[in-house]
C-alpha cells in the first residue's frame, strides 16, 4: 500500500493510476491534486438517464452535471484523457432497489450491466477548497485530515419522475470575519456547487446535531467559526434510493473521481454583481446573501424615506442598513403578521390618521405577490373600519384578496404567547416575522402618548406585549416603522428620542423591535419596505439563496411582483377611501401636499417609483 505523502501535488492521471492499482490508504480525496476538479458519481439504468438529467438541471446546486456517458461508455474524454469510472474512484457504493447493499473498490465484475448503464459526473465542493485557502480561509476538514460533514435536510428537491429526495448538504466551519470572503471565493464556481445556501444555524435546514453527520466525518468548530452549508453531490445518492432503481452505483461520499480540470480563476466583472454577507438574526443565528446592487439600491430607499419635511429631529434617530436587514429577514419569513393604527385625533370618531394604513396594506400586498402567509392585528375597536378599508383595498387592486383581520386582547399572562404559538409552543410560532408601522407604542410609565403628550390608552389594545413576547420566540423578529419615536417598535432608539424630539422624554416608546426603519413620514417606510422586497426579490444572488440551490429562479414572476409595488396612482385612491371613512391627516401642515384637496404625500412615492 501506498501511504497518503504528498498526495495534493500529484496530478490527476497519476493520482487515478494509483487509485486503479488499489495502493492508496486514505479514506476521502479532499485535499488531493490541489487545484484541478473533482467530481460525484452517479451510475444507473439508461431508462433513467434522461429523467435523471432533467433532475440535474432542475437542482443544479447540489447537482452541477460536467458530463453525461452513453449507455457502456467508461471513458469521459472531456473530464479526463485515459480514465475508467469502473475504477478510478476510492470506493464504491451499490444500491438495489433503493437499499445500500454493500461497498465496492472496483466495478469490473458488473462489466456485463454496466453497458446498459449511464454515467453521471457532477460538481464536487472538494474542488473550491484550493480556491478558499488562495483566499486565506482555512479549510478545517482539511486542517483535521478528515472527510468534510455531509447532512441530510429538510428542503426538498424540485422533484422529476422518480427522482424525489431532499437536498443533502456539507458543512465546513469558517471564521466570522471571513464569511463574505468565502462567498466570494465560491460564488462564481457554480461548477462546484458555487456560493454557500445557507450560513448559520443548522436547525434551521432541519440538522439536529452537527456532531453526527449523515455521511463523511464531523468536523470541529474552532472558536468564532460559523458552520456554512453548500449544496451537496451526495444529494444524488439520495436521489438513487428515492428511485429504487433495481441496480445503481455511486461513489463513496468523500470519494471522488478526480478531474484534468483545472480549476479556473475566477474574477467578478462587476461590483454591482458581488455577494455581500448580513446577519440578519441572532437568535437563532442566521446570515443571508444579497448583490451589492441590490444592497445599495435599498441603502438609497432608506435615504430617500429619511428626509425628515417637519424638521421634528428624526436624523438623530436612524440607524443605517436597518431597511436592508430587516427586509432580507422579510424575505426569509413564512408567514408575516402587520399591526398600524394611530388614534391621535382622540377626540373625533374615528379617532385614526391616514398614516400607517397605507405603508400597511402596501407591505400586505407585496407579501401576497411574493406568496408569504400575511394577516393584520388592529384595535378591537377599530375591527369594523379596517375590515371596510381591506375591501375598499381589494377593490382597488390594491390586494389580491383580502387579508385574515385578527385583535389582541389581554386575558392571561400567556396571552401573547398562545397568539403567536400554535397551543403556547415556542417551538411552533404561527408568523416568522411581526412589523408595527405607525402604531402607538408604550412609554415606559405604561402609557401611550401622541406626540403632544396626550394619553390615548383607553383607545389602544397591547398590542405591544406581542412584541415583547416575540423576543422569548427563537425565529420571530420585528421591525418597527415610525416618524416620531412614539411608535411601536422605536425603543430601540428611545435615548436619541428622549434627547432631541419634542416632548419625547414622555413620549419615547420603550417597546424595542429588532429592526427600527425611521422615515420622515411613516407610510414612506411601508412604501420603502415593499420597494425593497421587490429588489431582493429581483436579486439573483438573494433568489438562489432563499431557494437554497434547488429548483428554478423565481424571475418569471417578476411582472406579478411588479404589479403589486407601491404607486402614486394606487396611494391616491386609497387616501381618498381612507377620508370617505372619517380617517383624516395625522401630519401637520407643514408636511401635506394638495392632491384633488387632499393631503398626501407622494413626493417619495414618485422617487421610489422612478427608482424601481
Amino acid at each position: 500500500m501506498l501511504l497518503t505523502g504528498n498526495l495534493k501535488s500529484l496530478l490527476p492521471q497519476v493520482l487515478r493510476r494509483i487509485i486503479r492499482c488499489n495502493r492508496l490508504s486514505i479514506s476521502n480525496t479532499s485535499g488531493m491534486a490541489e487545484g484541478y476538479k473533482q467530481a460525484n458519481i452517479v451510475i444507473l439504468h439508461k431508462s433513467l438517464a434522461d429523467d435523471f438529467e432533467k433532475f440535474c438541471h432542475a437542482n443544479a446546486g447540489p447537482l452541477p452535471l460536467l458530463y453525461r456517458s452513453q449507455p457502456g461508455d467508461w471513458k469521459c474524454p472531456s473530464l479526463s484523457s485515459d480514465s475508467d469510472i469502473r475504477t478510478d474512484c476510492l470506493q464504491y457504493r451499490l444500491y438495489e432497489y433503493g437499499a445500500f447493499t454493500g461497498s465496492l473498490k472496483s466495478l469490473k465484475e458488473y462489466a456485463e450491466q454496466l453497458k446498459d448503464m449511464v454515467t453521471f459526473y457532477l460538481g464536487c465542493s472538494f474542488s473550491f477548497e484550493k480556491a478558499l485557502q488562495n483566499a486565506g480561509i482555512p479549510v478545517r476538514n482539511v486542517e483535521q485530515k478528515c472527510n468534510v460533514s455531509m447532512y441530510k435536510t429538510s428542503v426538498p428537491c424540485y422533484s422529476v419522475s422518480t427522482f424525489c429526495c431532499n437536498l443533502v448538504v456539507t458543512m465546513r466551519p469558517i471564521p466570522a470575519n471571513k464569511l463574505e470572503a468565502t462567498v466570494l471565493a465560491t460564488s462564481k464556481l457554480e461548477e462546484s456547487h458555487g456560493a454557500p445556501v445557507h450560513i448559520g444555524n443548522p436547525g434551521l435546514l432541519g440538522i439536529r446535531d452537527l456532531s453526527k453527520p449523515d455521511y463523511g466525518d464531523p468536523v470541529h468548530l474552532q472558536p468564532d467559526d460559523i458552520p456554512v452549508f453548500w449544496a451537496c453531490g451526495v444529494t444524488g445518492v439520495e436521489a438513487i434510493i428515492s428511485c429504487r432503481s433495481p441496480l445503481a452505483f455511486t461513489h463513496s461520499p468523500g470519494c471522488m473521481f478526480i478531474t484534468d480540470l483545472k480549476n479556473n480563476e475566477v474574477t467578478v466583472g462587476s461590483s454591482r454583481k458581488v455577494p455581500q454577507v448580513h446577519c440578519i438574526s441572532q437568535d437563532p443565528l442566521h446570515y443571508s446573501i444579497v448583490s451589492a446592487e441590490a444592497a445599495q439600491k435599498i441603502r438609497t430607499l432608506e435615504n430617500l424615506i429619511g428626509i425628515d419635511p417637519g424638521d421634528r429631529g428624526i436624523i438623530h434617530l436612524q440607524r443605517q442598513e436597518e431597511l436592508l436587514k430587516s427586509c432580507l429577514s422579510i424575505s426569509h419569513a413564512r408567514s408575516v403578521l402587520i399591526t398600524t393604527g394611530f388614534p391621535t385625533h382622540f377626540a373625533y370618531e374615528p379617532p385614526e390618521e391616514n398614516d400607517g394604513p397605507p405603508g400597511a396594506f402596501a407591505i400586505a400586498a407585496m407579501l401576497q405577490a411574493l406568496e408569504k402567509d400575511v394577516a393584520i392585528v388592529t384595535d378591537q375597536r377599530a375591527m369594523n373600519l379596517n375590515r371596510k378599508i381591506m375591501e375598499e383595498a381589494v377593490r382597488l387592486g390594491i390586494l389580491k384578496r383580502p387579508v385574515p383581520l385578527l385583535s389582541y386582547q389581554k386575558e392571561s399572562t400567556d396571552s401573547a404567547l398562545m397568539f403567536l404559538c400554535e397551543n403556547g409552543n415556542r417551538g411552533r410560532p404561527r408568523f416568522d416575522h411581526l412589523i408595527a408601522i405607525e402604531r402607538a407604542g408604550m412609554a415606559a410609565d405604561g402609557n401611550y402618548y401622541n406626540a403632544r403628550k396626550v394619553n390615548i390608552k383607553h383607545l389602544v389594545d397591547p398590542i405591544d406585549e406581542l412584541f415583547l413576547a416575540a423576543k422569548t420566540i427563537s425565529g420571530v423578529a420585528t421591525t418597527g416603522v415610525g416618524d416620531g419615536g412614539n411608535e411601536l417598535g422605536m425603543g430601540k432608539v428611545k435615548d436619541a428620542v428622549k434627547k432631541y424630539i419634542k416632548n419625547g422624554d414622555v413620549i419615547a416608546c420603550d417597546v424595542e423591535a429588532d429592526f427600527t426603519i425611521v422615515a420622515g413620514v411613516s407610510n414612506w417606510g411601508g412604501y420603502a419596505i415593499a420597494c425593497a422586497l421587490y429588489v431582493l426579490s429581483t436579486c439573483e444572488i438573494h433568489d438562489r439563496y432563499l431557494r437554497k440551490g434547488v429548483g428554478f429562479p423565481q424571475l418569471s414572476k417578476k411582472m406579478v411582483w411588479l404589479a403589486a409595488l407601491p404607486s402614486v396612482p394606487k396611494e391616491e385612491k386609497f387616501l381618498k377611501a381612507l377620508v370617505q371613512h372619517g380617517v383624516r391627516s395625522g401630519k401637520t401642515a407643514s408636511l401635506e401636499m394638495e392632491v384633488d384637496g387632499l393631503p398626501f404625500y407622494n413626493t417619495h412615492s414618485l422617487m421610489i417609483e422612478k427608482l424601481l
